[in-house]
């Protein structure tokens, strides 16, 4: 599926030919994210991702775009807790056009800084809208609840102190500690020849690395207690977001977690929405999530409901859940998550750019991608045992918080606590 390569610069190559396609999708991956950061840079990684499409040192932030739009191409950016991307999608034989933007941007940007305090605007601007979107706000709240003091309980964007205070030194220092090739990988898949493309990468990224060691802050169930976060906010629907702590992104169990989520809450035929939303018509929508993390997790529960149905859902939900821990899914649910699990796994990976955003992840996150067959053994040995197994384990109360946004009256948190028996 891949073959990789690293330079002598520590940079690692990674080319997934796909000869059946016209396009080709190049990502830039550095190994460093929203995680990464203090208290007091919060929000800095991001910043950096906005300020890279901004201009470089021989290109303005227009030439960036003319170049790769005015070929029929995108691209665009991410920052993530603990990976930042810079990726294109251009017909394949503009390949080496995508490299060399795309190299510009990442190692000689211009940082300049009056776009720098222009940018720094937007990003409040951004932090705000998030804020007022209750949807996307409660798991910012219940991700603090989850990690406190901690940067994975930090939101990516940071806050609006942070960015507001960052210089243009800032940004410099923390590009030299982290934006160092070998702290990066460049993932092209496509319709590509594999010695073209590492015979270019090789010219085109050539900067010598000043550093090898990026270490990391490991998390901690930092609180004693499980957490209910409420929100107090003037809106027409409540939100509500459960979360558990989990497994990290290599463990044993991952794999039963994965066909377990799906099975809660990961699609229309999940039990939380055939329970919530067919049966007790509580919402419109509700769903379930993985997190993974170097050396933890999260399961994350989410849904919408009417401000008066607040406890009658989060009910519903509890119950879902203990009937996970105490009973066995059956061989038709557990069949029906492995195919969906290797539907959703191929029909992912027959788009360039989904291809490289997999690899690039896995690769960066773990060292290494397995191949379609091997996840598909991995999926195979989930037995309905292990399901049990898993849910006993992240289902426990003790590990659960809570958060909620919403009209709820003052004695709200203590009906929650109730229901959620924690």
């Amino acid at each position: 599926m891949y073959k990789r390569v690293t330079l002598k610069n520590g940079l690692k190559v990674i080319t997934s030919h796909m000869p059946h396609m016209e396009s080709v999708s190049i990502g830039v991956w550095i190994g460093t994210g929203g995680r990464y950061e203090g208290k007091r840079t919060s929000g800095m990684s991001h910043l950096i991702e906005h300020m890279l499409f901004k201009g470089t040192t021989s290109r303005t932030a227009s030439m960036l775009k003319e170049a790769i739009e005015g070929v029929g191409g995108s691209f665009n950016g991410f920052t993530s807790e603990e990976l930042t991307c810079y990726l294109v999608k251009l017909p394949s034989h503009y390949m080496k056009l995508g490299l060399e933007i795309l190299s510009d941007m990442v190692l000689y940007p211009k940082l300049d800084s009056t776009e720098l305090e222009k940018e720094k605007y937007v990003i409040c601007e951004e932090i705000k809208m998030y804020q007022d979107q209750p949807a996307h706000h409660v798991f910012d709240i219940l991700s603090e609840a989850m990690w406190p003091n901690h940067a994975l309980g930090r939101p990516i964007a940071g806050y609006i102190n942070t960015v507001k205070s960052f210089k243009r030194s800032d940004l410099v220092d923390y590009m030299n500690q982290y934006y160092q090739p070998a702290n990066m990988s460049i993932v092209v898949a496509g319709k590509l020849n594999r010695e073209k493309c590492r015979s270019l990468v090789r010219n085109i990224f050539s900067t010598p690395s000043k550093k090898r060691s990026f270490p990391l802050e490991l998390a901690k169930k930092s609180h004693k207690a499980s957490q209910i976060k409420v929100f107090h906010k003037s809106t027409k629907q409540t939100q509500l977001a459960l979360g558990f702590h989990s497994f990290n992104r290599t463990h044993k169990l991952k794999y039963a977690l994965t066909l377990l989520n799906i099975i809660l809450g990961g699609n229309m035929s999940s039990r939380l929405f055939e329970r919530l939303r067919e049966k007790k018509a509580l919402c419109y929508d509700v769903s379930s999530g993985v997190r993974r993390y170097k050396e933890t997790g999260a399961v994350v529960i989410h849904s919408g409901v009417d401000n008066n149905k607040l406890l009658e859902a989060t009910k519903e939900i509890v119950r879902e859940l203990q009937d996970m821990k105490r009973n066995f899914v059956t061989a038709d649910e557990l069949f029906r998550a492995k195919e969906y699990a290797r539907g959703q796994l191929l029909l992912g990976l027959e788009d360039t750019g989904s291809r490289m955003l997999w690899l690039g992840e896995a690769i960066m996150s773990e060292g290494k991608a397995l191949t379609v067959s091997e996840i598909a053994r991995n999926i195979e040995k989930v037995s309905v045992q292990d399901i049990k197994k898993t849910a006993n384990i992240i289902f426990d109360n003790k590990n659960l918080n809570f958060s909620t946004i919403g009209p709820a009256s003052a004695s709200i948190k203590a009906k929650l606590q109730k229901v959620l028996k924690i």
